[in-house]
Protein backbone atom coordinates (compact mmCIF):
# COMPACT_ATOMS: atom_id res chain seq x y z
CA UNK A 1 0.00 0.00 0.00
CA UNK A 2 2.68 2.54 0.66
CA UNK A 3 4.15 1.97 -2.80
CA UNK A 4 1.06 1.90 -4.37
CA UNK A 5 0.42 5.85 -2.54
CA UNK A 6 4.14 6.87 -3.35
CA UNK A 7 3.46 5.78 -7.14
CA UNK A 8 0.10 7.69 -7.17
CA UNK A 9 1.90 10.85 -5.45
CA UNK A 10 4.78 10.82 -7.71
CA UNK A 11 2.43 10.84 -11.06
CA UNK A 12 0.37 13.44 -9.64
CA UNK A 13 3.56 15.54 -8.91
CA UNK A 14 4.86 15.01 -12.45
CA UNK A 15 1.51 15.82 -14.49
CA UNK A 16 0.24 18.88 -12.00
CA UNK A 17 2.70 20.52 -9.72
CA UNK A 18 4.89 22.98 -10.75
CA UNK A 19 8.44 21.11 -10.54
CA UNK A 20 10.94 22.57 -8.75
CA UNK A 21 15.23 21.69 -9.07
CA UNK A 22 17.04 20.93 -6.40
CA UNK A 23 20.09 21.80 -8.47
CA UNK A 24 20.41 25.35 -10.02
CA UNK A 25 19.77 26.13 -13.38
CA UNK A 26 22.69 24.67 -15.33
CA UNK A 27 25.08 27.52 -16.11
CA UNK A 28 24.06 29.66 -19.50
CA UNK A 29 20.66 28.93 -19.22
CA UNK A 30 19.76 32.05 -18.23
CA UNK A 31 21.64 33.87 -20.78
CA UNK A 32 18.39 34.02 -22.99
CA UNK A 33 19.10 35.53 -25.98
CA UNK A 34 16.06 36.95 -28.50
CA UNK A 35 14.70 34.58 -31.17
CA UNK A 36 13.11 35.25 -34.05
CA UNK A 37 9.63 33.32 -34.14
CA UNK A 38 10.93 30.63 -36.43
CA UNK A 39 13.81 29.90 -33.31
CA UNK A 40 11.29 30.32 -31.23
CA UNK A 41 9.03 27.93 -32.34
CA UNK A 42 11.58 25.56 -33.15
CA UNK A 43 12.87 25.67 -29.45
CA UNK A 44 9.77 25.13 -27.99
CA UNK A 45 8.99 22.14 -29.71
CA UNK A 46 12.38 20.45 -28.96
CA UNK A 47 11.98 21.33 -25.56
CA UNK A 48 8.45 20.24 -25.28
CA UNK A 49 9.69 16.58 -26.61
CA UNK A 50 12.53 16.60 -23.79
CA UNK A 51 9.92 17.43 -21.17
CA UNK A 52 8.32 14.60 -22.24
CA UNK A 53 11.02 12.62 -21.76
CA UNK A 54 11.38 13.67 -18.24
CA UNK A 55 7.89 12.71 -17.67
CA UNK A 56 8.09 9.10 -18.82
CA UNK A 57 11.72 9.12 -17.35
CA UNK A 58 9.52 10.06 -14.12
CA UNK A 59 7.11 6.99 -14.55
CA UNK A 60 9.69 4.72 -15.77
CA UNK A 61 11.57 4.68 -12.34
CA UNK A 62 8.67 5.07 -10.49
CA UNK A 63 7.35 1.59 -11.93
CA UNK A 64 10.30 0.14 -11.29
CA UNK A 65 10.99 0.67 -8.04
CA UNK A 66 7.42 -0.06 -7.25
CA UNK A 67 7.99 -3.69 -7.50
CA UNK A 68 11.41 -3.91 -6.65
CA UNK A 69 12.19 -5.87 -4.29
CA UNK A 70 15.72 -5.40 -3.44
CA UNK A 71 15.98 -2.21 -0.99
CA UNK A 72 19.50 -1.24 -2.85
CA UNK A 73 17.93 -0.78 -6.10
CA UNK A 74 14.87 1.07 -5.01
CA UNK A 75 17.14 3.58 -3.71
CA UNK A 76 19.19 3.49 -6.89
CA UNK A 77 16.23 4.38 -8.65
CA UNK A 78 14.46 7.07 -6.55
CA UNK A 79 18.34 8.57 -6.56
CA UNK A 80 18.01 8.83 -10.33
CA UNK A 81 14.13 10.00 -10.86
CA UNK A 82 15.44 12.39 -8.16
CA UNK A 83 18.07 13.83 -10.49
CA UNK A 84 15.19 13.40 -13.32
CA UNK A 85 13.33 15.74 -11.61
CA UNK A 86 15.56 18.65 -12.09
CA UNK A 87 15.79 17.58 -15.25
CA UNK A 88 11.64 17.84 -15.57
CA UNK A 89 11.39 21.29 -14.16
CA UNK A 90 14.65 22.53 -16.37
CA UNK A 91 12.87 21.74 -19.21
CA UNK A 92 9.23 23.52 -18.02
CA UNK A 93 10.91 26.64 -17.05
CA UNK A 94 12.21 26.67 -20.18
CA UNK A 95 8.84 25.80 -22.21
CA UNK A 96 7.47 28.53 -20.02
CA UNK A 97 10.07 31.46 -21.48
CA UNK A 98 9.91 29.95 -24.68
CA UNK A 99 5.57 30.89 -24.18
CA UNK A 100 4.81 27.39 -25.13
CA UNK A 101 2.93 24.49 -22.91
CA UNK A 102 3.76 21.02 -22.27
CA UNK A 103 2.62 18.26 -24.03
CA UNK A 104 -1.53 17.31 -24.22
CA UNK A 105 -0.47 14.03 -24.23
CA UNK A 106 1.44 13.80 -21.06
CA UNK A 107 -1.12 11.51 -18.93
CA UNK A 108 -0.83 9.21 -21.74
CA UNK A 109 3.18 9.02 -21.86
CA UNK A 110 3.21 8.61 -17.81
CA UNK A 111 1.13 5.66 -18.00
CA UNK A 112 2.89 3.90 -20.46
CA UNK A 113 6.32 4.77 -19.37
CA UNK A 114 5.32 3.23 -15.82
CA UNK A 115 3.92 0.06 -17.50
CA UNK A 116 6.96 -0.78 -19.08
CA UNK A 117 8.96 -0.06 -15.40
CA UNK A 118 6.69 -2.35 -13.87
CA UNK A 119 6.76 -5.30 -16.63
CA UNK A 120 10.65 -5.01 -17.07
CA UNK A 121 11.03 -4.87 -13.19
CA UNK A 122 8.72 -8.02 -12.58
CA UNK A 123 10.92 -10.12 -15.37
CA UNK A 124 14.05 -9.62 -12.64
CA UNK A 125 16.53 -6.50 -11.00
CA UNK A 126 19.28 -7.18 -13.60
CA UNK A 127 16.45 -6.70 -16.70
CA UNK A 128 15.56 -4.14 -14.76
CA UNK A 129 18.75 -2.38 -14.92
CA UNK A 130 19.46 -3.16 -18.29
CA UNK A 131 16.10 -1.55 -19.35
CA UNK A 132 17.13 1.91 -17.55
CA UNK A 133 20.75 1.68 -19.28
CA UNK A 134 19.51 0.83 -22.58
CA UNK A 135 17.02 3.65 -21.95
CA UNK A 136 19.61 6.05 -20.83
CA UNK A 137 21.62 5.35 -23.66
CA UNK A 138 19.01 6.22 -26.14
CA UNK A 139 18.08 9.64 -24.49
CA UNK A 140 21.45 10.92 -24.71
CA UNK A 141 21.92 10.23 -28.25
CA UNK A 142 18.20 11.99 -28.92
CA UNK A 143 19.74 15.35 -26.79
CA UNK A 144 22.91 15.10 -28.87
CA UNK A 145 20.57 15.42 -32.24
CA UNK A 146 18.93 18.16 -30.30
CA UNK A 147 22.22 19.67 -29.41
CA UNK A 148 22.93 19.80 -33.20
CA UNK A 149 19.47 21.03 -34.18
CA UNK A 150 19.03 23.84 -31.11
CA UNK A 151 19.15 27.87 -32.93
CA UNK A 152 23.00 28.31 -31.63
CA UNK A 153 21.82 31.91 -30.00
CA UNK A 154 19.52 29.21 -27.99
CA UNK A 155 22.10 29.21 -25.07
CA UNK A 156 19.57 29.20 -22.58
CA UNK A 157 18.17 25.67 -24.19
CA UNK A 158 21.39 24.59 -25.09
CA UNK A 159 22.80 24.50 -21.82
CA UNK A 160 20.05 22.81 -20.12
CA UNK A 161 20.32 20.00 -22.56
CA UNK A 162 23.60 19.49 -22.70
CA UNK A 163 23.68 19.33 -18.85
CA UNK A 164 20.68 16.63 -19.18
CA UNK A 165 22.61 14.76 -21.56
CA UNK A 166 26.23 14.42 -18.96
CA UNK A 167 23.39 12.93 -16.42
CA UNK A 168 21.62 11.27 -18.38
CA UNK A 169 25.43 9.22 -19.72
CA UNK A 170 26.12 8.95 -15.96
CA UNK A 171 22.83 6.69 -15.52
CA UNK A 172 23.35 4.79 -17.64
CA UNK A 173 26.76 3.85 -16.58
CA UNK A 174 25.70 2.87 -13.15
CA UNK A 175 22.94 0.81 -14.01
CA UNK A 176 25.39 -1.19 -16.11
CA UNK A 177 27.60 -0.55 -12.74
CA UNK A 178 25.32 -1.88 -10.69
CA UNK A 179 24.63 -5.15 -13.17
CA UNK A 180 22.62 -4.45 -16.19
CA UNK A 181 22.27 -6.50 -18.63
CA UNK A 182 22.26 -6.12 -22.07
CA UNK A 183 18.76 -6.23 -23.65
CA UNK A 184 17.84 -8.44 -26.45
CA UNK A 185 18.53 -6.90 -30.10
CA UNK A 186 14.90 -6.74 -30.71
CA UNK A 187 13.66 -5.00 -27.70
CA UNK A 188 15.91 -2.38 -28.30
CA UNK A 189 14.84 -2.08 -31.59
CA UNK A 190 11.23 -1.59 -30.39
CA UNK A 191 12.84 0.82 -28.02
CA UNK A 192 13.89 2.87 -30.43
CA UNK A 193 11.06 2.78 -32.93
CA UNK A 194 8.09 3.83 -29.71
CA UNK A 195 10.13 6.38 -28.61
CA UNK A 196 10.76 7.73 -32.53
CA UNK A 197 6.69 8.00 -32.61
CA UNK A 198 6.40 8.97 -28.79
CA UNK A 199 8.62 12.12 -30.04
CA UNK A 200 7.27 12.92 -33.62
CA UNK A 201 3.96 13.08 -31.87
CA UNK A 202 5.04 14.88 -29.08
CA UNK A 203 7.27 17.56 -31.40
CA UNK A 204 3.20 18.96 -32.26
CA UNK A 205 1.03 17.64 -29.14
Amino acid sequence: MDRLLSAADSALRTLFAEPRPARPTPAGASDAAPLDERQRQLSAALMRVNHVGEVCAQALYTGQASVTRDPALRTHLLRAAKEEADHLAWTRQRLGQLQARPSLLNPLWYAGAFTLGAVAGKVSDRVSLGFVAETERQVSEHLQGHLGRLPVNDQASRAIVAQMRTDEERHAADARAAGAVELPRPVRMLMRAAARAMTATAHYI
